[in-house]
């Protein structure tokens, strides 16, 4: 279903008019949009019992909860800083076993 039917249909009900066939009809005609009927008829049958307001209520409560916060800078640097231990002891602990090696020949 195209969101203009349900736009259609929001703007009726929030000028308190009933969701009726008529009314999307005209809304859609003024908004420059053939209408289907069939869509339309498919439209009011499924608002018909349901309570918009609820719905409004919970998609902007759902809108406005905040996002999860992302990881601190602080967090991200001191991991960062532990990869770049971790790395450098990799490094030494390599060149260590080189200058081992090497020693075990002139020894």
């Amino acid at each position: 279903m195209g969101m203009e039917y349900i736009y259609a249909a929001l703007m009726l009900h929030e000028v308190k008019k009933k969701v009726e066939e008529d009314d999307l009809t005209q809304v859609l005609k003024a908004a420059g949009i053939e209408p289907d009927p069939a869509r339309i008829k498919q439209l009011v049958s499924t608002l018909s019992g349901l309570d918009i307001d609820e719905i409004v209520s919970q998609a902007v409560v759902a809108a406005a909860a905040p996002a999860p916060a992302p990881a601190a800078p602080a967090e991200e640097a001191a991991k960062e800083e532990k990869k770049e231990e971790k790395k450098e002891e990799e490094e030494k602990e390599e060149e260590e076993a080189a200058l081992a090696g090497l020693g075990a020949l002139f020894g």
